[in-house]
């Protein structure tokens, strides 16, 4: 091998070939998604070159190091992250002898030293365009992406911000079923099998090519064919409960703790640094109509043009659970011409704003007005010159995650998917705005209270889309406060939402994580008022599926035919049941394969082809074709001339090694494991998302399903979770036919749960049920 380290002196690149100690060899280990490393021993008392009379220096940290073969390949390129170490070696005539050893990371050690900013989610995005966003957003221009093929779409990509770059670039391809590497400054990604070596031993050994020796396979897992997995914590029941108000109380606390999500603050943004954080932003911008300065985001016109003056988010928004779109201290002038706060569902323009703020002149004022898939609703608001408001746009589904996971295991040399879509969801918006220079204790002006059939699974957010905006905004943010949402009925019939928040803000109450709603003072339910709270309750997600074949099979001797196999879906993340049943497909889709479960090794010295983790090693012999994954791949130099070149390659598949689903054996501790398998993801009926207690009085509830039942079926209301199902009795409160129904009324405090059934033999039933919790007086 030919060494060069550039210690960035000016010197350029010096030859350190004739340097290299014969007996600890030059090395390179390379692994499957992750940085290579290149470790060696020098003798920097050599000469730079035969015949010269200077010598090498020591190499320094951030040194860069070239390794290439004697035929011109390049074999590695990257940086020392330390200080070689100096080893004695023994005493010469000069005195001690020293050595030093050294250790260089590929190119990405540089990204890995930054910092990164991943605010949010990615959600069915293409695996390229993922890691390319990555890439830029850490580090941009320190490696070209031009490489970087599209891949698979990622269900949802949870980025982590406490690991480096290399860590969740490994994350993105390993859950496509891809792999990443990084050389001469350039970023490539490839699906797994892009290139295919081949070993025919059959063919082979006559000519000596190929050694058998050399070869050694095993099987290093068993067979599964009954799998459990467990996933994340999930939102389970959807939970409607309702208080009386008697003009005195303050503080209700919920039945069961509510299901949130552990970061809630999706975006924040105070405008207070001299230029856009790239990193967050994306900037169009042709006018220059767009800066910072004291008052924060000043906006100073535009081209006249819709989407063309916009101020993009990076990272899109999940349209799930409780959402809170804020935009503090906004002044506008005019003329005013543009959407703040904007939701967009395609690409940014008017007519695909889902929900945002429509600024326009009217009469020579500016106006705003709530604009909801499109067109104006609710109430128009004249702005007061020189006055600054809080805008607020709130969001509400019933459906905390509208993506679910794709799984992408690689079975007999195919990637399949399993797993992937979206979810629908009704969704409440409330438009509310507050003018900063009222009283902290006014409330704040709702402009549109109101709700649709339909909404997107995930928009982007565009704080600005100006066509001819003018004025500031000092701060903008999103936040998912949880799944939590109220909404009172007055004595006399009206409803209303009541905002939740902080106190100061205009708001009604504030909510604790736990479940415990205070309100605050002036906005106290009155005596008669029904308070009905929405919110999910929270569990394990788990599934546990079996390959019914395979049991037949394995039972064929006389043995019991079920393997079962439990553990914990580690990457891609499995958030909800479902997404666990399509990651149980996917890892039965390997247990069950012989030829998933083997891994091995083989050396080759001076291979016809470089070898790079995730090439595919198609192996022959004694008339049988094996395809194996290579995952580490170790090139040690001979310090021969001819070049000695020895190649060590470990192989395993899917299943003996962990690749595009990452498995922990160690289920979840607080899983409840079901008691039978299923043999195929659950069919089951509509959640009953929409389902609202119309009136409640002191002897009955009446109960809207939120749609009609299915031809010959109906709703089961039962006293307890988990009994449903034909002929079961306890717990058994009563059987609807119609959509909407009346449940008797016996206790002050009780709680019932219902889901849709259908005619089939047994019937379906509803993933989820709807649970309804009283806190009522009875007659």
């Amino acid at each position: 091998m030919i060494l060069t380290i550039d210690n960035l002196d000016g010197n350029d690149a010096l030859d350190y070939s004739a340097a290299l100690c014969a007996d600890q060899p030059l090395s390179i280990e390379r692994v499957l998604n992750m940085p290579s490393r290149c470790t060696g021993m020098l003798d920097v008392g050599a000469p730079a070159n035969p015949g010269a009379s200077s010598t090498l220096p020591v190499p320094v940290r951030r040194a860069r190091v070239v390794v290439s073969s004697r035929g011109g390949a390049v074999l590695f390129t990257g940086y020392l992250a330390t200080e070689p170490v100096p080893v004695y070696v023994g005493v010469g005539l000069a005195g001690p002898v020293y050595r030093v050893a050294f250790t260089a990371i590929s190119d990405e050690w540089l990204l890995d030293k930054q910092s990164l900013t991943l605010t949010a989610d990615g959600f069915t995005v293409l695996a390229g365009s993922l890691l390319q966003t990555l890439t830029a957003r850490t580090a941009a221009g320190l490696l070209t992406t031009s490489q970087v093929q599209s891949g698979k779409p990622i269900g949802v990509f949870t980025p982590q911000p406490s690991q480096p770059w290399s860590t969740n670039a490994g994350s993105i391809a390993g859950s496509t079923c891809a792999a990443y590497r990084v050389l001469n400054g350039a970023l490539s990604m490839n699906p797994v099998g892009s290139v295919t070596h081949t070993l025919d031993f059959d063919a082979g050994q006559g000519d000596g090519t190929l050694q058998v020796a050399a070869l050694s396979t095993s099987m290093v897992k068993e067979l599964a064919n009954d799998v459990t997995l467990s996933g994340e914590i999930e939102p389970s029941a959807y939970a409607s409960e309702l208080f009386a108000g008697d003009g005195t109380t303050t503080l209700f606390t919920l039945s069961d703790a509510p299901f949130h999500i552990a970061k809630s603050a999706l975006l924040a943004e105070s405008f207070d640094q001299p230029a856009f954080n790239t990193q967050t932003w994306s900037v169009t911008d042709p006018g220059s109509h767009l800066s910072l300065g004291g008052a924060g985001l000043v906006l100073s016109g535009g081209n006249g043009f819709d989407g063309q003056t916009t101020l993009l988010a990076i990272d899109p928004v999940e349209m799930g659970g409780s959402l809170v779109v804020q935009a503090d201290n906004v002044q506008l002038a005019s003329p005013s011409d543009g959407i703040l706060c904007g939701l967009y569902s395609g690409a940014t323009q008017r007519a695909n704003c889902f929900a945002g703020y429509n600024v326009r002149q009217s009469g020579g004022a500016t106006v705003l007005t709530p604009f909801v898939n499109g067109a104006e609703v609710g109430t128009t608001y004249t702005l007061l010159s020189g006055h600054a408001y809080s805008l607020r746009i709130r969001l509400h589904a019933p459906e905390m995650q509208r993506v679910l996971q794709t799984y992408y295991p690689r079975v007999d040399g195919v990637i399949q998917s399993f797993g992937g879509g979206l979810v629908s969801s009704p969704m409440q918006l409330v438009f509310d705005l507050r003018d900063l220079g009222n009283a902290s204790n006014t409330p704040a002006t709702v402009l549109y209270d109101g709700a649709i059939a339909s909404s997107p699974a995930s928009c982007s957010f565009v704080a600005v889309n100006s066509v001819e905006l003018t004025g500031s905004i000092g701060s903008c943010s999103v936040t998912q406060t949880g799944s939590m949402w109220i909404v009172s009925t007055l004595p006399g019939g009206a409803t209303q939402t009541r905002l939740i928040g902080i106190a100061g803000e205009g708001v009604d109450c504030k909510m604790s994580d736990a479940g415990q709603i205070t309100f605050f003072a002036g906005r106290i339910p009155v005596a008669r008022e029904l308070v009905t709270v929405s919110y999910r309750l929270r569990s394990r997600a788990i599934a546990r599926l079996e390959d019914a074949a395979s049991i037949t099979a394995e039972a064929a001797s006389g043995m019991p035919g079920t393997a079962r196999w439990l553990g914990k879906v580690l990457r891609p993340i499995a958030r909800s049941s479902a997404d666990c049943e399509s990651a149980a497909q996917a890892v039965l889709s390997l247990a069950c394969s012989r030829a998933a479960a083997i891994a091995g090794s083989y050396a080759a010295i001076n291979p016809s082809a470089d070898v790079w983790p995730g090439d595919v090693l198609s192996i022959t012999a004694n008339r049988q074709t094996l395809n194996v994954v290579v995952r580490k791949v170790t090139l040690t130099d001979g310090n021969a001339v001819p070049e000695l070149l020895t190649c060590r390659i470990a192989f395993a598949n899917d299943w003996a090694e962990s690749f595009g689903v990452t498995l922990s054996e160690a289920i979840a501790p607080d899983s409840f494991l079901p008691p039978t398998a299923l043999s195929a993801p659950a069919t089951v009926l509509a959640n009953l998302q929409q389902l609202t207690v119309v009136s409640a009085t002191t002897t009955a509830l009446q109960i809207d399903a939120g749609t009609n039942p299915p031809i010959g079926g109906g709703f089961e209301v039962r006293l307890r979770d988990g009994d449903f199902g034909a002929g079961v009795d306890q717990n058994l409160v009563l059987r609807s036919l119609v959509r909407g129904f009346s449940i008797p009324r016996t206790a002050q405090q009780e709680s019932y749960c219902v889901r849709m059934f259908d005619a089939s033999s047994p019937p379906l039933y509803s993933r989820l049920s709807s649970t309804v919790f009283t806190n009522l007086p009875v007659a």
